[in-house]
């Protein structure tokens, strides 16, 4: 099977069905294959060798699922961009994946004018509302995104047949300690990840997803593509600038599920009415993307009674998900990601390869159809995560006797202080429990004597009062000495990327945070 089968089918079996719903907008899932074979046909036109990247760059909704299913049809592979982006990494992205064309939205154009004389692989553009020329592009083939999404490509087109083992998409990693890399999807890959997904979330067509998170991240791909395969519908709205609008729209659209990063639901829970709202239709809702404190997930609770919550791990690297706690265990077991999806096999060893203890830390180590081809023209770095045992994902973890999960680390995020090797996650977790706190991130910095020494970066809630001294003392009742901070600094929001997660590069020097 092939990822584009999943609209293809939705499409035949319910084709008036609400697929999309944003602002005022609704689309058919009829309508959106017939806009993402017109995408194809352009393309097809185009004489593009199968295989080709298909870079897409738009948070218009109906632009990009068209222009995604389109790239697909058409024998290419998907490179969704950050739409938070900026020259460099724009034409960074555009120049190591070699994609030949490009689909962007108009509002995007002083970014794509700058950029494309330079980006030598790009053939072919197709802008929403613009077939002018781009200034020193002039050779480029051009079109208007808006015009191809409202035509139809007509019966009979024969487009290129490509195996299930073929590239469907490149998910750049976000890049919070390096420059990003392009992960290779096949769509044996994203299609045993979705089949999975749908089948421990229990999702039927009748499923409607409040999808707040952007689609070219690799959990709001997965989201997307689940619920598509389910027949079901997303309700988008990718701004959490005005978090009650979105709470409003899950009322009136009777969204009976929500995906979010921890930072989603902090805001949820510190900025938001959200206590003046009622969900009769919310079934359940799922985090992955960061650790969630305990905390975090005993608040949910009780904002969100009877209401399954599903705490989640994954990586882009596994097309995104690894493991699930199922919801029933979600207060017998605070802080655990759970155990293996269905079809996936996670193990804990230590550095030569060899199973760790109940109780030790090892690395987690995963098998299945979903893990990733590698990394898109590193073959280094990809010998380095995918050895015989599997993909080695980078997170520390230690397993209880029942078998189920819990993160310590990030083996990157490991400070080392004095003959401590210390985890961050519990003195994260410990600092979010003070009633005061919204946010917080820990990380090492240099120090002459402990080699490093703990910093704590602190997001109050709007409002609350705070000091250092205070803060200190908490951590002093609930950890070892050892663990206890040796530097509070309080800011007023933490640096995040588009997709949510913490870049903690920048907190080790503060530089560039307001």
């Amino acid at each position: 099977m092939m990822v584009q089968d999943f609209l293809q089918t939705a499409a035949d079996r319910t084709p008036d069905k609400d697929v999309l719903i944003y602002g005022r907008n609704r689309v058919s899932y009829s309508r959106l294959l017939e806009a993402a074979l017109s995408v194809a046909a352009w393309i097809d036109d185009l004489g593009l060798e199968p295989g080709f990247r298909g870079a897409l760059l738009t948070d218009e909704p109906f632009e990009y699922l068209a222009a995604y299913f389109g790239v697909l049809i058409a024998g290419g592979t998907v490179v969704g961009l950050n739409t938070q982006t900026s020259d460099k990494s724009l034409l960074h992205t555009l120049q190591d994946s070699g994609a030949a064309l490009l689909l962007a939205n108009r509002k995007f154009s002083r970014h794509l004018h700058r950029v494309l004389p330079f980006a030598e692989s790009v053939t072919a553009v197709a802008i929403t509302g613009s077939r002018e020329p781009i200034p020193g592009a002039t050779s480029l083939c051009r079109e208007d995104l808006a015009a191809l999404l409202a035509t139809t490509s007509g019966p009979g087109r024969i487009l290129p047949y490509r195996s299930p083992c073929d590239l469907a998409q490149l998910i750049y990693t976000s890049g919070t300690t390096g420059q990003p890399k392009g992960v290779m999807l096949r769509h044996v890959n994203l299609v045993a990840n979705t089949r999975s997904i749908i089948k421990y979330l229990h999702l039927t067509g009748q499923d409607r997803v409040m999808a707040v998170l952007p689609f070219f991240y690799s959990y709001g791909n997965s989201v997307m593509l689940t619920h598509i395969a389910a027949g079901g519908s997303l309700v988008v709205n990718q701004s959490f600038m005005y978090p009650n609008v979105i709470l409003q729209q899950m009322v009136d659209h009777q969204v009976t599920g929500f995906s979010g990063v921890p930072s989603s639901y902090a805001i949820l829970l510190n900025r938001s009415a959200i206590d003046s709202f009622s969900f009769p239709n919310l079934r359940y809702i799922t985090q992955a993307g960061a650790a969630m404190s305990p905390a975090l997930v005993h608040r949910l609770k009780k904002v969100f009674p009877g209401v399954d919550i599903y705490i989640m791990y994954g990586q882009t690297e596994a097309s995104a998900r690894l493991s699930f706690l199922d919801p029933s265990e979600a207060g017998k077991r605070p802080g655990s990601i759970g155990k293996a999806i269905p079809g996936v096999e996670l193990r804990l060893l230590d550095r030569d390869g060899r199973p760790v203890a109940s109780g030790e830390t090892g690395e987690i180590v995963a098998r299945g159809p979903n893990v990733m081809a590698g990394y898109w023209q590193r073959p280094e770095e990809t010998r380095a995560v995918l050895t015989r045992e599997g993909l080695w994902t980078g997170d520390l973890a230690r397993r209880d006797e029942e078998g189920f999960l819990y993160i310590v680390s990030r083996k990157s995020d490991i400070i080392k202080s004095g003959s401590h090797r210390i985890g961050p996650r519990e003195i994260e977790d410990t600092l979010t429990e003070h009633p005061a706190v919204h946010e917080v991130a820990v990380v090492g910095i240099p120090d002459d004597i402990l080699d490093e020494r703990i910093r704590a970066c602190v997001v109050l809630k709007p409002g609350a009062q705070c000091t250092e001294k205070e803060l200190l003392k908490h951590c002093r009742l609930e950890l070892p000495a050892y663990k206890v901070p040796q530097e509070i600094v309080f800011l007023p929001q933490l640096p995040k990327t588009a997709t949510g997660k913490v870049k903690k590069s920048e907190l080790k020097t503060l530089e560039g945070i307001p």
